[in-house]
């Protein structure tokens, strides 16, 4: 008897036939290839713009988004904010927590009512705002000035349609 230790067990190797060509893409495929990458391009782009004038990266979008939104506007509320940014409340306060860590933002206690905190930017907050690149809505809306209104409106609603599509698939829609 050997006292080796026994050997692992290994799937067989499947084979492969070379004679068999793989099987064709379908035009169906090859448009969802193709919409894939252009949306994988534009995220890339917009991440790119985010970065500083250095190249380094910024402020999340999140916390430039609700940043910009308070250095043109104080928030009365959190829940103003969320409702501004169109995001939960929940998101919110993550975002607004960050900015405050930061020094970005203050929470100030509202006139008359001790209960109520309101969000306003601060000195340092408004200078990264008015220094910080382009908003995305601004990128986009100065790429889709060569579409025209009408492939703009188009676009936009095919990519509802789409993003309901992709809902439509997930658990709980």
């Amino acid at each position: 008897m050997s006292s080796a230790p026994p050997r692992a067990l290994s799937a067989p190797r499947a084979r492969v036939d070379s004679s068999v060509a793989p099987a064709p893409v379908t035009p169906a495929a090859a448009d969802a290839r193709a919409v894939l990458d252009a949306l994988r391009a534009v995220t890339r782009e917009l991440r790119l713009a985010e970065r500083d004038p250095d190249g380094r990266p910024g402020l999340p979008p999140a916390q430039l988004h609700a940043l910009r939104e308070l250095a043109a506007r104080p928030a009365r509320s959190l829940a103003e904010l969320a409702e501004r940014t169109h995001t939960d409340p929940s998101s919110a306060s993550v975002v607004v927590q960050r900015l405050v860590a930061r020094g970005l933002v203050t929470r100030v206690e509202a006139d008359g009512d001790r209960r109520r905190t309101e969000l306003k930017v601060t000195a340092s907050g408004r200078t990264l705002a008015a220094r910080a690149p382009a908003s995305a809505l601004a990128r986009v809306t100065d790429a889709l000035e060569s579409l025209g209104a009408r492939q703009t409106a188009a676009l936009a609603r095919n990519l509802h349609v789409l993003a309901r599509g992709l809902r439509a698939g997930q658990p709980g829609e």
